[in-house]
């Protein structure tokens, strides 16, 4: 089928709300694109990855629930120091990850889906059943996360994230998202400026009571502003005003409501301080989930899914304006350092991932990178000039937390593909290769183990054959 006739089709095909193509059944027998995703995932062998504060080391992380922020530059330098003079542990057990992808049409509608989970209980990952209309499973049993849990109970959770699932065959504790959680507060903000409760082009006051260290102090800011911070720098300040933003107006039960109607229903922001919007260990998201609120965002034609309730969800839960500034900030994502690692061009260490074109927003004369406080000192211009694919991401970090959650799409004249990738994981900066190198004084350490970045690269290679 030529493109205008496929255009037709799909302009038809919006009209009536028909879903233009299938989506991928349930189960291995009908899921190539899971099985590869599984055996990419299973090849990584994460259990060589260093644990510098195992268990049983007077370092173990400590009991209970507590802050996760991603910390400052500064702070990660200090703390890269201090753990590079720990020797540290291979991994006692599997890592917990949830990596999921949606295959798109040139329409942007779904044309195949994978979810597969990695666990101690599941060694050799687990092929997620995904329901065709829905996009979704009710065969996961997700438990909050808890480090110790993971640490000293064979990695399982004991709190259910969602009721009614205590019969699933899966049960699986749902990694931290991290600054991941970013995306939730976006779509919450985007959502009210929708319905004429934020303008974003107004200044917000901020002013915390009380302080928190991690929120910083009182700003004043348009709300364009720190929304454009949250998502392209990673901003804590800003992500804190835009939750107490939407405290002020009473609107996260709202917000979190519009997920679970959306047929979205693990993701949610709970939990959080209504004077300083810090506090965000209550957050919770799937990767199967988190992939469908990015199909949203990207803005495909026609029903891009229909809830078990029947509701047909469209791009329309976003206006283009707010689908348009959600888009380009992700698009300008400056830290590109785990699924991709463009911002480390050059290196031996880490090996390149998704081979993207690193935002020119953030590219200096030298052709080196800084975001914010955050300093690369590699030249990104070869690998620009390399480059495959924009990645329209948002990563996230902590000590037990990696993840990166975006859209692929390939320039013209690339190998054809076009997907949404999630991958969340508890290997955070607590965990190393045996063979990292030192990182260079003054310049944003390496985050994560490489693995990732070879993840990455399989999924895109998969992508690319498909």
């Amino acid at each position: 089928m030529d493109f205008k006739r496929f255009t037709a089709l799909c302009t038809a095909l919006t009209i009536t709300g028909a879903a233009l193509a299938p989506a991928a059944g349930a189960g291995e027998e009908h899921h190539p694109l899971a099985e590869r995703l599984r055996e990419a995932i299973v090849a990584q062998n994460f259990k060589d990855v260093i644990d510098l504060t195992p268990p049983e080391s007077g370092t173990a992380r400590a009991a209970g629930q507590r802050e996760k922020y991603d910390p400052s530059p500064a702070e990660l330098a200090g703390k890269a120091r201090v753990l590079a003079a720990q020797a540290g542990k291979p991994l006692h057990q599997t890592p917990n990850m949830d990596a999921a992808i949606i295959e798109l049409n040139p329409a942007g509608q779904p044309e195949s889906v994978a979810n597969v989970l990695l666990s101690p209980q599941y060694p050799n990952g687990v092929v997620v059943p995904v329901e065709d209309k829905s996009l979704a499973t009710d065969q996961v049993r997700y438990r909050w996360w808890d480090d110790t849990e993971w640490d000293v109970n064979g990695g399982k959770g004991t709190r259910d994230v969602l009721a009614g699932r205590e019969n699933a065959p899966i049960d699986f504790s749902s990694p931290y998202p991290a600054s991941v959680l970013k995306l939730m507060v976006g779509f919450g903000v985007l959502r009210l400026a929708d319905q004429g409760k934020i303008d974003l082009d107004a200044d917000y006051a901020y002013d915390p009571n009380p302080v928190r260290e991690a929120c910083g102090g009182p700003s004043v800011k348009r709300v364009r502003q720190h929304f454009d911070e949250m998502i392209t720098k990673s901003q804590n300040e800003s992500t804190c005003a835009l939750i107490k933003l939407i405290h002020d107006l009473g609107s996260w039960d709202a917000v979190n409501k519009s997920f679970a109607d959306l047929g979205m229903p693990t993701l949610m922001v709970t939990g959080t301080i209504p004077g300083n919007g810090g506090r965000w260990i209550g957050s919770n998201m799937s990767g199967l989930d988190t992939a469908k609120l990015l199909l949203l965002v990207n803005g495909g034609l026609g029903v891009l899914w229909t809830t078990d309730a029947g509701k047909q969800v469209t791009r329309n839960e976003l206006s283009a304006s707010s689908r348009r500034v959600f888009q380009q900030a992700l698009a300008d994502q400056g830290h590109n350092e785990m699924l991709s690692t463009p911002n480390w061009c050059g290196r031996d260490y880490p090996v390149q991932g998704i081979p993207q074109q690193v935002p020119a927003r953030w590219i200096q004369p030298d052709g080196t990178v800084k975001v914010g406080d955050a300093v690369y000192d590699r030249d990104v211009r070869p690998c620009n000039e390399a480059a495959e694919v924009t990645f329209a991401h948002k990563t996230g970090w902590v000590d037990t937390t990696g993840s990166d959650a975006g859209i692929v799409k390939s320039f013209r004249g690339k190998d054809n593909r076009r997907y949404v990738v999630v991958v969340f994981c508890n290997l955070g900066t607590d965990y190393v290769d045996a063979d990292r190198p030192a990182d260079p004084p003054g310049v944003f350490p390496v985050l994560y183990t490489q693995k990732y970045a070879k993840l990455g690269k399989a999924i895109d290679d998969i992508m690319k054959n498909l």
